[in-house]
């Protein structure tokens, strides 16, 4: 059984071991291209600083490449008895190097290895969502251009209030999308700053050149303070998450429409039969399980960042072993993340909508404010021409008049796509993730 990194001459409790460990080693899979990524870079410093000879550099960093290879062919495993990631990367660095591997943890702790991967993970994974969601961004725009003539009704307190359209329907999903990536954006620049170097909480007596592993790791900026650096984990997360859980909101108020919509009552819209399930009973049922659980997935998604809120609201400064419980609902929210991403998209893509909703006589009423605007256009007081509709209405007399003539930016005949096309580019540009694509192609290539 390989010696743990931190272990002296006493043999700890088979039990103990088992709880404190829990699922780090499943989640540290998640981490391990990350931690051989940022182990290349503090070497290459320690290099810099006369830690290490540069055939010593050399000898390590081509290991390293090799363990990275085997990290995203998906070959690397965290053997039986090593506690972690970091553990296992150093072990396998000494079963091949003898003592050279005994020396890249000079200078850090694994408090700033874990803290530096979950940000490259986190970074990475930003990325991975970002896509994901633009690809559904897209999806709503091309249905809303495609149906923006076709009137639905609008509704206030779940009561048939004005007309709408379903472009406005599938453009104000896709708008908020927008909003959401902006705050993932803020996220990942608070993602994006390194924390490598602040070793324990309070850096070290090496005089480490934290400003050149933050340019090797493409960061924008560091993680200062190293006391910071530190308390900043489990913050970093909470942050994250929030801003998936701001995407998870948008599609989870999507999902509920489509059920709502999809139903017999509504028939706004169909699914494909493909992307329905039936009753094991009831054999006209076409239920819609894939927004359904959507919208539960969702709000699971929602609640993540209260979780990591109450794990570390009642801890102080420096590092505690709570923190390790974050990860085991965290780093799995980006794969749950994508594949709510991935199939909302193919379901709108695939919506059928009904073209003829408007002809229904239950929703002649939406139609009552734009006879009351008609009749102010003609000189009427707003509020003389609010009581004659209303008074037409409770004796049963009003007659729709169902011409839509909006033009104001952002109505049923202005929709401004395209500014919000716009503004979505803008947001994914100001990303930059090549920056650390870049960065990341030169310590595995050159």
């Amino acid at each position: 059984m390989a010696r743990k990194l931190w272990e002296k001459d006493t043999v700890v409790d088979h039990d103990v071991e088992l709880y404190t460990v829990g699922r780090d080693r499943e989640m540290d899979l998640m981490l391990a291209p990350y931690d051989v990524l940022g182990s290349i870079a503090h070497i290459t410093m320690l290099q810099s600083i006369g830690l290490l000879t540069a055939e010593e550099l050399k000898v390590l960093t081509a290991a390293l490449r090799d363990i990275y290879a085997s990290a995203i062919n998906g070959d690397f495993v965290i053997e039986e008895g090593v506690e972690d990631v970091h553990s296992q990367v150093e072990l396998m660095l000494t079963r091949r190097l003898g003592d050279i591997g005994k020396k890249i943890h000079s200078g850090r702790s694994r408090n700033d290895q874990v803290a530096v991967d979950l940000k490259l993970f986190i970074r990475s994974r930003i990325e991975t969502v970002t896509m994901a969601a633009q690809r559904l961004f897209f999806a709503l725009q091309t249905q809303s251009e495609r149906y923006k003539d076709v009137i639905i009704p609008g509704y206030t307190h779940l009561q048939v209030a004005m007309p709408s359209s379903f472009g406005l329907w599938f453009g104000a999903y896709a708008e908020s999308l927008v909003d959401d990536l902006m705050m993932l954006q803020a996220a990942y620049r608070i993602a994006n700053r390194n924390p490598l170097g602040s070793a324990a909480g309070y850096g070290s007596s090496f005089p480490l050149d934290r400003e050149m592993t933050t340019r090797l790791l493409g960061f924008e900026s560091m993680d200062y303070n190293v006391v910071y650096a530190q308390m900043g984990r489990g913050k970093t997360e909470r942050i994250v998450a929030q801003a998936l859980s701001s995407i998870a909101a948008t599609v989870g108020k999507l999902a509920f429409d489509a059920c709502m919509f999809n139903s017999q009552n509504f028939s706004f819209i169909k699914l494909p039969d493909e992307f329905t399930t039936g009753s094991s009973i009831m054999p006209h049922k076409k239920n819609p399980d894939v927004f359904e659980l959507t919208r539960a997935k969702c709000n699971k998604l929602q609640a993540l960042p209260v979780e990591i809120t109450l794990i570390t609201s009642n801890l102080p400064s420096g590092y505690f072993r709570d923190l390790q419980l974050i990860k085991e609902n965290f780093l799995p929210a980006f794969d749950e993340m994508e594949a709510i991403l991935a199939m909302v998209t193919r379901m709108v893509e695939g919506i059928q909508v009904n073209t003829s909703v408007a002809d229904d006589s239950r929703y002649e009423m939406m139609y009552s404010v734009e006879t009351v605007n008609r009749l102010v256009l003609e000189g009427t007081p707003f509020r003389d021409a609010y009581l004659q509709v209303g008074r037409n209405i409770e004796k049963g007399q009003f007659k729709p008049e169902k011409d839509i003539h909006h033009t104001h930016p952002g109505s049923i005949g202005n929709l401004c796509n395209k500014q919000i096309s716009a503004m979505m580019q803008q947001v994914i540009a100001n990303f930059n993730f090549a920056e650390y694509h870049t960065a990341f192609d030169k310590l595995i290539n050159e």
